[in-house]
């Protein structure tokens, strides 16, 4: 991976960041970074927001345009919009609910193969996101002090297929619960639909959640 295609990545997972800290990242100088930004600047891959900080002068904060985004491929995505298109016009709802059923049933399969029902949760958390990794989502677990753990994806490989037909998502959000267990719950935390930069999912263990907070599915 060239170091612009590096400068890019870094940006797609952590979101916003300073030449500064990119420079560290990738192990440049600062303005070895700053060239890296400046040349995706110009092909308009980036953009730029001078945010103040407490103390000193704004610091230049650096992230994705949409045209950065795009640079991460939502798979087959017109021909999948217009698969939806048509099985809406010949079948209707009904016919897009059977649909996303059996997308369903199938993933829900394949997760529950690489699941360990017995393991640590946290442990269950990990391998469901090294399999949604593996289909694109840029996944990762990320177990929290009060002993939740974030399922976290910073990317959406099928993001025009879930702008078109958002029962996709909700059956996302379903499979996980069932296949992580019954001794936790799944709330969407961000949403990139909603305008979140990923979606992350916040999975409790059911002894550790407070009152109120979260929903089964």
């Amino acid at each position: 991976m060239s170091t612009s295609e590096q400068t890019l990545f870094l940006l797609k997972m952590r979101g916003p960041q300073t030449a500064q800290q990119l420079a560290a990242l990738l192990d440049v100088t600062s303005m070895g970074a700053r060239r890296q930004l400046e040349a995706a600047y110009g092909k308009g891959l980036v953009a730029f927001e001078d945010v103040a900080d407490k103390v000193g002068r704004p610091s230049r904060r650096w992230s994705l345009t949409d045209a950065g985004h795009a640079r991460f491929p939502d798979r087959h995505a017109a021909l999948t919009l217009e698969l939806i298109s048509q099985v809406q016009q010949l079948f209707g709802d009904e016919g897009m609910d059977k649909l996303i059923a059996a997308r369903e049933a199938s993933s829900e399969a394949a997760y529950r193969a690489r699941i360990d029902e017995g393991a640590p949760l946290a442990d269950r958390v990990a391998s469901l996101a090294m399999v949604r990794d593996g289909e694109g989502y840029m996944a990762d677990a990320a177990p929290q002090p009060d002993g939740s753990v974030l399922l976290v994806e910073n990317h959406c490989p099928i993001c025009a297929a879930a702008t078109a037909c958002q029962k996709l998502c909700r059956s996302e959000l379903a499979i996980f619960q069932r296949v992580l267990g019954d001794d936790c719950t799944v709330e969407r935390s961000e949403y990139l639909l909603e305008g979140g930069r990923r979606c992350v999912y916040r999975i409790v263990p059911i002894a550790a959640a407070p009152q109120g907070s979260g929903h089964r599915i």
